[in-house]
């Protein structure tokens, strides 16, 4: 099959999602209100709760909940073939991520903004809750220390992509001062913004920077993650408009033209998908498609991370109700059409079938390395742009996208610390949360040696811990649907298959553990797999007594009918 046609019938599908099924579920699902009155407006502070231009709020969005993942996924995903691949992506983006990730923020704006974690004490109980944190804490951790390696290995292999990696965090400064203290023209300063990144990208392609291999002993990669942490660190403590805001939008535009490069050199090159549409001929050791696939992509079709970032920061910045369909649903589709891309370029930015096997001679061997070169192949040859360049561009991306992602995922960490801290009746400073976050990460990726090895020793938990966290996330939104007499049937269905597939997956790995010896995984999955039977069982409980009338949400049904008088 040529890819140019499937590209063409993927996108489709997925711009089809929003422009039809996003209206439904905005219009007769969540019922969103124009006039509700949002926690940016009812609780601003100028640092977590700031009023947001919805295509800016997007971009933090978008950016922030992409990463590294919605390629890594998809990447590994087709050595079984791209086909189960491309409709889990397409049909999961338009039916499940698009209708969660609105769905979170919709949650958590008619709950002041508060988090997911929190929500789940107030509509599946206090147990739920404590375990919902567990779960929650573990899969922030996997985040913020298996992207941190991410991006270290992808600084050393790439060394162009340093300057822009950097230089793109003045940039952001810079534009958080001229839309929020000088008020310029947004869409100047988008233009402007856009072309210093671009610009930093061809500094960087010419100028590659390096490391020494070892600084005071300490290999050149952990230099680099010290240095994200610190960095991350910092950056989740300062008010959201002066750096995350301006940092996620710009580099949502420039990762956004990315995908038009990506997409558009598809078109030109007019490559064939090299690799089968279903594998046949898998390496030995590859795990079945069913149930592997709805866990080893997540991220690109639906994702707990997401609803974590959607009622963690995006909530605090939503101006309008009525923005949730754009920030929400459309950021789900920037993801979903990452994810296609990144299916495009690992089966058909390779020149044969015997180049695909090769780099495919194992499951998890693809990767963004697979995603790099086959996207580089691609462009160099429907743009002509040099395979330096064309590897620069989309190793800027892949490193872009996560760095966003661990900048929101180190914030969230803090909440989740100070949450924990308040179930326990003490109070956690933003400061000593921010410590206590980066401290466990940091111990995480250096607890098997200078390496960072260690970021990646829980890694395989991570599909499965996140789409636990995207079910049990649906189990809410749910609830509060039974509550308010409307139709559950778009949120039921997906969750009744998001858990059977992760509960499922859980048990498959659980196997894998116990005959591989890895004991860490093994207790780890086992913990995981009882708080999600544990939650499940409180969801089931808890959308029980919705059912029967019980638990009406008397603050939110006064609140609506507030906005709704004032908009008449």
């Amino acid at each position: 099959m040529n890819s140019v046609l499937l590209a063409v019938i993927g996108v489709a599908m997925i711009l089809a999602g929003y422009f039809l099924y996003s209206k439904y579920l905005a219009n007769r699902v969540y019922r969103l209100e124009p006039n509700f009155t949002t926690p940016s407006h009812e609780l601003t502070d100028g640092v977590d709760y700031v009023p947001t231009n919805k295509y800016v709020l997007w971009g933090h969005h978008f950016t922030s909940v992409a990463g590294a993942a919605p390629i890594v996924g998809p990447a590994v995903a087709v050595i079984w073939g791209w086909l189960p691949a491309f409709l889990w992506v397409t049909i999961g983006t338009i039916f499940m991520a698009g209708m969660h990730d609105m769905g979170a923020l919709w949650a958590s704006v008619r709950n002041k903004g508060k988090s997911i974690g929190a929500l789940s004490e107030r509509y599946i109980g206090a147990r739920g809750a404590n375990l919902f944190l567990v779960v929650i804490f573990l899969l922030l951790l996997m985040v913020n220390a298996a992207f941190a390696v991410v991006i270290a290995n992808l600084l050393i292999s790439t060394p162009t992509a340093v300057i822009p990696t950097w230089g793109a965090i003045v940039v952001a400064l810079l534009i958080g001062q001229a839309i929020y203290r000088f008020k310029w023209n947004l869409a100047a300063v988008s233009v402007v913004g856009v072309v210093a990144l671009y610009a930093l990208i061809l500094i960087g392609n010419s100028v590659p920077l390096s490391l020494p291999e070892t600084v005071m002993g300490i290999p050149d990669n952990a230099v680099w993650i010290i240095i994200l942490f610190v960095y991350a660190g910092i950056a989740s403590i300062l008010p959201v408009w002066l750096l995350l805001q301006p940092r996620d939008y710009i580099n949502g535009l420039q990762l956004f033209i990315g995908l038009g490069l990506l997409y558009g050199s598809v078109l030109l090159a007019g490559r064939d998908m090299v690799a089968p549409a279903f594998n046949s001929n898998v390496p030995e050791g590859t795990p079945s498609l069913v149930p592997l696939l709805f866990v080893t992509i997540a991220c690109g079709a639906i994702s707990g991370f997401h609803g974590m970032v959607a009622s963690g920061t995006s909530s605090k910045q939503l101006d309008k109700e009525t923005d949730a369909r754009f920030v929400g649903y459309f950021g789900a589709v920037g993801e979903g059409l990452l994810a296609l891309g990144a299916i495009i370029a690992t089966t058909a930015g390779f020149r044969t079938l015997a180049d695909w096997e090769s780099v495919y001679s194992a499951f998890n061997e693809g990767g963004v390395t697979a995603f790099v070169n086959g996207g580089g192949s691609i462009m160099n040859a429907g743009l002509g742009l040099s395979t330096t360049l064309s590897a620069t561009v989309l190793a800027t991306m892949a490193v872009l996208f996560a760095a966003t992602t661990m900048d929101t995922g180190v914030r969230l960490q803090r909440f989740v610390v100070q949450e924990a801290g308040e179930a326990m009746r003490l109070t956690v400073g933003k400061g000593a949360a921010t410590i206590i976050a980066v401290a466990v990460a940091l111990g995480l990726t250096f607890g098997a040696g200078l390496d960072g090895s260690g970021g990646l020793l829980i890694w395989p938990l991570f599909g499965t811990t996140n789409q636990l966290m995207a079910g049990l996330t649906l189990g809410i939104l749910a609830v509060m649907l039974l509550r308010r007499k409307r139709t559950i049937v778009p949120v039921v269905l997906p969750m009744i298959f998001l858990l059977a597939m992760t509960v499922y997956a859980l048990f498959v790995q659980l196997g894998t553990f116990y005959r591989d010896s890895n004991w860490l995984l093994l207790v780890l999955d086992l913990i995981i797999l009882v708080a999600a039977v544990w939650v499940i069982v409180e969801s089931i409980g808890a959308m029980n007594r919705a059912r029967q009338g019980e638990g009406a949400d008397d603050e939110e049904v006064e609140q609506a009918s507030t906005s709704q008088d004032r908009s008449s």
